[in-house]
Formats: structure tokens, C-alpha cells, sequence
């Protein structure tokens, strides 16, 4: 065996015993690409509500024009999925209140931005 060959060896054995084992035949064994996952996380978006067509900006900018300045203060759209509108509400108060409203909210909201984008509104505190 020459020298170098020698001293690879050498390197190996001692690396191994350091590690606690060999080293992997393969590096890149069991490593995912970020491709391999996209169409998985776009069908699961999908499921949950992205579908809906709307982004996040334009439901924030209609709450704020249509529940006015104090209740979009202690009301804040947090997301849609299927439909459903979620806001998160930071009093028990104002969810009652918001609950009394909540026919008209409706009305006012699928006027702004479709009756087939949102079919109800739900709260949750937070």
C-alpha cells in the first residue's frame, strides 16, 4: 500500500472512531429537494382556503373600512378558509357585540368582497 493511500486510510479510521462510526457512504442520501415538495404544500394551501382568492391585504384593508376604526382595533381578520371569515377578537365585550352585528357585518363584507368568497363569519378570542 503506498503512502497516501496509507494516510487516507489512517484519516478514515481515526475520523470513524471520532464520529462514533463510519463515515456515509452517500452525503446525500435522504436529502429532499424543495421542488419535490412544492405541488404537496400547494394542493394542502389549496384545502385550506388560498383557493378562496383572497390575499391577506385586501381582506385587512375592507375590515378596516367596513367595522370602522375602534372595532377594527379589537377585531382583526386572521384568516378565511372555505369560506368562512375568522376574526380574532381581544374582548369577550366586543365579541358579543360583534355577535349582535354579526348579520349585518355579513352583508357588508360579501358586498365588499363577494358573497361566494365569504358565507359566515366566526370569532375567536385571542
Amino acid at each position: 500500500m503506498s503512502r497516501p493511500a496509507a494516510l487516507r486510510r489512517f484519516r478514515e479510521e481515526i475520523l470513524g472512531e471520532w464520529r462514533g462510526g463510519e463515515s456515509p457512504k452517500d452525503l446525500n442520501a435522504g436529502v429532499h429537494l424543495a421542488n419535490e415538495f412544492v405541488a404537496a404544500i400547494l394542493r394542502g394551501l389549496r384545502a385550506n382556503g388560498a383557493a378562496d382568492g383572497l390575499d391577506e391585504v385586501e381582506v385587512r384593508s375592507a375590515w378596516k373600512e367596513l367595522a370602522g376604526e375602534f372595532i377594527a382595533r379589537h377585531a382583526e381578520p386572521v384568516s378565511v378558509k372555505g369560506g368562512h371569515l375568522v376574526l380574532r377578537v381581544t374582548q369577550p365585550a366586543m365579541r358579543f357585540h360583534l355577535e349582535q352585528m354579526k348579520p349585518l357585518l355579513l352583508e357588508r363584507i360579501q358586498q365588499q368582497l363577494g358573497a361566494e368568497r365569504i358565507r359566515s363569519v366566526k370569532f375567536a378570542f385571542g
